[in-house]
């Protein structure tokens, strides 16, 4: 016996979502034998939107029973049945959500038709349901409303089940051990099935082969399917436009981290938040004015010719230069943290030697500046290469740091004969170095020096 289920709801997600229509058809496989259709009180306000797609507004909902009174009706009907609906995962989500709320734990057996439809009637162009009842010829009456789409999905259903190795098929769906239902309803299990579980980046693409989201991950299979157990409004919304998932094997997590970044930063997929904002850098530099006077600066990056040092954010820039100044007696009217055409006064900073009140020679003055480029550049100076595993067993990957900046990852094959960094760098694949970047970089060297080679 199969129930098969359509609700209209407020358009929340699955937690803030609420219930403002449901049909239920009860069908033995041949004929309806029983049905039950309700306006349902979703005790919240129903957006404009919502209202445009279904015709469902407040004052229709507002003498409806809450879900509480119908639930034992729900209950009833769908007790030892086959809970059936096109994309059941979300059907099944909000009407489950709705009874834990109410201190009732509701479990059915479910059947996506979305699912069945690919699998059953294969190389249509869309499984939505309305194209799809358009392509089999199935009467479609009172599209976006609880009953109107609960019929049309009753008529679909049963053309699926006269389908040849429907039985095979749907035996196969109801298996616990199959995936099946929890999959997103357009993505084949086929292409789930072909994700390793491995070390790698993977990119969710929509029916158009759209990327939507990309993500990294230690063991691929496993956290691709994470998002499909996830119920946020933001993953099922994702996870019901993927229809295809490619993938990049990295050998490591530090390069599966950087290999999303960089694609995050290219690509800007429309589910991925972060990442996305280009950071404005900020930079130190140096120059001599007229008097001979050497100056250390900072602008942004684009304006600061031949940096010393980067920074993602002006007040760390600053902040550093203030620092760089108390600690090699510089003057902080040299070091552009006051502008004054007068002699220094910063409130702050008083380790002037008297370069802005001609007391202290020019000369003694550029070798401090000097001393503190110096100091500076020691910091991050040399070529660091940290190496990783590589995609196969046969395989390392590595890491690039030049000057304490990431410039790109690679993989080389372990019988490949390295004597030198030009053997390093003909694999590289050249990055870009970012804040998020640098952070992963840096997070990393912090950890263990037997991470450098």
């Amino acid at each position: 016996m199969y129930t098969i289920i359509d609700i209209e709801t407020s358009g929340n997600g699955i937690k803030g979502n609420k219930i403002t229509e449901i049909a239920v058809f009860k069908f033995d496989g041949h004929q309806i034998v029983d049905e039950y259709t309700s306006l349902v009180n979703p005790q919240c306000p129903i957006p404009f939107y919502i209202t445009g797609l279904t015709g469902i507004d407040g004052q229709m909902v507002q003498n409806a029973p809450l879900f509480e009174q119908i639930a034992p009706t729900i209950l009833e009907m769908t007790e030892g049945c086959i809970f059936v609906a096109h994309s059941v995962n979300f059907d099944y989500g909000v009407i489950k959500e709705e009874f834990r709320q109410i201190g009732i734990d509701f479990t059915r057996k479910k059947l996506c038709t979305v699912r069945l439809s690919r699998r059953l009637i294969p190389g249509l162009q869309s499984y939505s349901l309305g194209k799809l009842c358009t392509a089999v010829q199935i009467p479609l009456k009172d599209r976006h409303r609880a009953r109107g789409d609960a019929h049309a999905t009753v008529l679909l259903f049963q053309k699926l089940l006269n389908t040849p190795d429907s039985n095979v098929t749907i035996k196969k769906f109801l298996n616990a051990r199959s995936q099946e239902a929890t999959l997103p309803p357009h993505l084949p299990k086929s292409v789930f099935d072909d994700i390793p579980q491995k070390p790698g980046i993977y990119y969710f693409k929509n029916q158009q082969g759209k990327i939507i989201y990309v993500g990294k991950a230690i063991n691929l299979k496993k956290r691709v399917l994470g998002h499909f157990y996830d119920k946020s409004t933001k993953e099922l919304r994702m996870c019901s436009e993927t229809a295809s998932i490619d993938y990049k094997l990295s050998g490591s997590e530090l390069v599966a981290l950087l290999m999303e970044s960089a694609e995050i930063k290219r690509l800007f997929p429309p589910y991925n938040s972060a990442q996305k904002r280009i950071v404005k850098q900020y930079a130190i530099f140096e120059y001599e004015d007229r008097k001979g006077i050497v100056h250390l600066a900072y602008n942004v990056l684009k304006g600061a010719p031949n940096p010393i040092k980067i920074f993602y954010n002006q007040t760390d820039c600053r902040s550093f230069l203030e620092d760089i100044c108390k600690n090699f007696a510089l003057c902080p009217k040299y070091c552009h943290l006051q502008q004054v055409n007068t002699s220094c006064s910063h409130h702050e900073i008083r380790s002037c030697e008297g370069i802005c009140t001609s007391t202290e020679s020019i000369a003694d003055y550029n070798q401090k500046v000097k001393d503190a480029i110096l100091d500076i550049k020691t910091e991050k100076s040399g070529i660091r290469i940290i190496k990783e595993k590589g995609r196969e067993h046969n395989e390392n990957a590595f890491v690039l740091i030049d000057e304490g900046l990431y410039k790109g990852y690679g993989f080389i094959d372990q019988k490949q004969s390295i004597n030198s960094l030009a053997d390093i760098e003909a694999h590289i694949i050249p990055q870009k170095n970012t804040l998020e970047t640098q952070r992963i970089v840096e997070a990393l060297l912090s950890k263990a020096e037997s991470y450098v080679l």
